[in-house]
């Protein structure tokens, strides 16, 4: 009885170990603000160059490992107004600056947040 107690236990810390794949090493590592620390302020886009992208995210596992990363790797980048990632539907939508950013570009991130073979972008549209 305690073996398949064991077993059931280590097997359970494995597969949570194993479930989301997320790529710490490249993730930049969050610092607690200072008083003296500005929050960034992101550049206003002028209206003429937003432009909005919508594409196909396959090999997200989970919600809050894989399509969270993604979006706030996506979220960060300089020119992005706005990023969603949607797990369940397997889909983001982006709304960049169309002289700071390309699709191009955001597809490199998406490829970046993992290890450049868990995820694959496509029918992109923008």
């Amino acid at each position: 009885m305690n073996i398949t107690k064991s077993l059931a236990v280590i097997a359970l810390a494995g597969l949570s170990f194993v479930s989301c794949k997320k790529n710490t090493e490249e993730a930049p590592k969050e610092t607690a603000q200072t008083e003296t620390e500005a929050p960034k302020v992101k550049k206003e886009i002028a209206a003429e160059n937003l432009q909005t992208a919508n594409f196909s995210v396959a090999g997200m596992t989970c919600a809050v490992g894989c399509a969270k990363t993604i979006q706030e790797d996506l979220t960060n980048l300089e020119g992005v107004q706005n990023a969603t990632v949607d797990f369940e539907t397997k889909s983001a939508t982006v709304t960049f600056d169309k002289t700071v950013q390309n699709p191009e570009s955001l597809t490199k991130v998406v490829l970046a947040s993992g290890d450049g073979k868990t995820y694959t972008v496509s029918d992109m549209k923008s």
